[in-house]
């Protein structure tokens, strides 16, 4: 086929169908740039300068457009994993199976190598029971869940507070404490007459809690767990 006759397709093609060079930007700056080269070094050519910024803003948009896509689907799959731990929570028919199910399906679930529950009591922790349960359940004395939370810091105790955290002893976390670098800790309210108890989510990942992230989910959660935990309390 002749030069000629390959032009006059393409004029054609252009004529009757020049959406198709609209929508390639590749095809579109390869033509804006020959204008410019036409039009020589000292004409500022608006159209070709509006384009580009054009161009740009649409990157942008189409990246925003990305990410929130990407946010909604993350959003989405942690809600999934929240209430697939709350049905889990409601399974077993006696405590010693409820504490089970949270150390193991409960925290696969929640994607965290460990879960411990910390009960404050004036007790103490010599009951049997509470000791056959260590691995997953800690008694400490009164004021500990504030302490803990707080940190040395004089500041207000949340419901749920993420942090970077690597535990100086294993007194809470047990040998876990050797590979936890982060945690939720859930303040948990048990009802009036009750001293308060924590819920603590430890992942050897860094960043999987932080301090800048949302806390609705894991408030849910803890909503939950402190409804399910008066139901053996009582």
């Amino acid at each position: 086929m002749s030069n000629a006759i390959l032009q006059e397709d393409l004029r054609e093609k252009i004529i009757t169908d020049p959406e198709f060079i609209l929508e390639d930007q590749d095809l579109m700056r390869a033509l804006v740039g020959a204008n410019d080269r036409a039009l020589g070094g000292n004409i500022v050519d608006l159209r070709g300068i509006a384009m580009d910024r054009l161009e740009a803003r649409l990157d942008r948009l189409e990246d925003t457009h990305r990410s929130v896509i990407a946010a909604a689907y993350e959003n989405l799959a942690s809600t999934n994993q929240v209430q697939r731990a709350v049905l889990q929570l409601l399974d077993p028919t006696d405590f010693e199976g409820f504490l089970r199910e949270l150390s193991t399906n409960v925290a696969e679930t929640l994607k965290v190598q460990t879960i411990r529950l910390v009960l404050e009591s004036a007790q103490g922790g010599d009951d049997p029971v509470v000791q056959k349960l260590g691995h997953v359940l800690t008694v400490t004395e009164p004021g500990f869940v504030d302490r803990y939370l707080k940190a040395g810091r004089q500041i207000d105790t949340r419901q749920v507070t993420l942090r970077q955290y690597r535990p100086e002893d294993n007194s809470i976390y047990g040998e876990a404490a050797e590979y936890v670098r982060s945690e939720a800790a859930l303040k948990l309210d048990f009802g009036n007459g009750r001293l308060p108890g924590m819920l603590l989510l430890g992942s050897e990942d860094p960043h999987l809690f932080k301090a800048d992230q949302g806390t609705d989910l894991l408030a849910f959660f803890a909503g939950a767990f402190e409804r399910a935990m008066r139901r053996w309390l009582s």
